[in-house]
């Protein structure tokens, strides 16, 4: 059975809503569903929590939900690239939760996995532990944090089947798998179509609900850093 859907906008205007919280893959800008964050850009909702690692940067990735104050809270590990960012925080108009970067990991495949909340030592006696339950395992203290569960998943693929299982390219996997697998509604969006090896897949599409073809090719790069070309 088909999951392909004609265009990004069409796949996210039907499940966006007011108030819903998003997972999104990516790491920087490596591996960033743009097409299908340009779409949820264009719908205009409002009050979102976006789960991610980061927050893109200024006019890209994620950034450009920051533009639209589409966004109300923020999970994420690092929000460093991103002025707008640290603006909008600043002056009270986000709420930031920060997760260490492990923990998010964890928490998003908790999720996708079924699993409420685990303990996990990372982060105790620091403010990441403020408010949670604490426990010993082998006297070492460990903080109860709880699975994502997202109501929108958005992931970016390298390639994809007609029946969503999908593979990413090198370390644009990063945060991908598991957003697929912790959202209640996951798009993906994928560079190519086309049968895959069952043994080549990263994510089985059973966690997939619609897929659309890339509409945006083109992949920025975070920070171009170059030298100077050495005589031979």
């Amino acid at each position: 059975m088909s999951k392909l859907v004609d265009s990004a906008a069409a796949a996210v205007a039907a499940v966006a809503r007011d108030g819903m919280t998003v997972a999104v893959g990516g790491f920087g800008l490596s591996g960033n569903p743009t097409s299908l964050i340009t779409a949820l850009r264009d719908t205009g909702v409002r009050d979102l929590t976006i789960v991610s690692n980061n927050m893109g940067v200024d006019g890209k990735g994620l950034g450009l939900l920051l533009e639209n104050k589409q966004v109300s809270k923020v999970l994420a590990s690092y929000v460093g690239e991103n002025k707008l960012f640290a603006q909008q925080y600043l002056d009270g108009e986000l709420e930031v939760e920060f997760v260490p970067q492990g923990t998010l990991a964890e928490r998003l495949r908790a999720g996708g996995a079924g699993i409420p909340a685990f303990y996990t030592p990372t982060g105790f006696g620091t403010p990441v532990a403020e408010g949670k339950p604490v426990l010993q395992f082998g006297g070492v203290s460990a903080i109860l944090e709880r699975g994502i569960v997202a109501d929108l998943a958005l992931v970016r693929a390298h390639q994809a089947d007609l029946e969503g299982n999908l593979r990413y390219r090198l370390t644009a996997r990063n945060f991908n798998p598991l957003v697929a697998t912790a959202g209640r509604i996951t798009i993906a969006e994928a560079s190519m179509i086309d049968a895959l090896n069952p043994d080549d897949i990263h994510t089985p599409g059973i966690y997939v609900q619609h897929l659309i073809r890339s509409e945006i090719q083109e992949k920025d790069i975070e920070q171009r850093t170059v030298r100077a070309r050495v005589d031979a």
